[in-house]
C-alpha cells in the first residue's frame, strides 16, 4: 500500500490529519536535519496506522515535504 503525505516541519504541536484515504499531512517538532524529521514521521504514521515502524518505508521525497510512504503486510 500507497501513502503520500505532506510534512510539515518545526511545528509546535506534533498531529497527523488524514485527508483522503490515502493522503496524510503530519506536522512535526522536529527540524528537517540529519533525516531526524523523516524519523519522527514514520514513528508518529505508526502509531496513527497501529503498525511496527519497520512495515513504513520512505521510497520518494527523503528531502522533500511531499513524499511517498510503502506500508508493507
Amino acid at each position: 500500500m500507497l501513502i503520500k503525505i505532506k510534512v510539515f516541519p518545526k511545528a509546535k504541536k506534533e498531529k497527523v490529519l488524514q485527508i483522503d484515504k490515502d493522503k496524510l499531512n503530519v506536522w512535526v517538532k522536529e527540524a528537517p536535519k540529519e533525516g531526524r524529521a523523516n524519523e519522527r514521521v514514520i514513528e508518529l504514521i505508526a502509531d496513527f496506522l497501529k503498525i511496527p515502524q519497520n512495515k513504513i518505508q520512505i521510497i520518494k521525497g527523503r528531502r522533500t515535504p511531499n513524499k511517498i510512504l510503502k506500508i508493507f503486510d
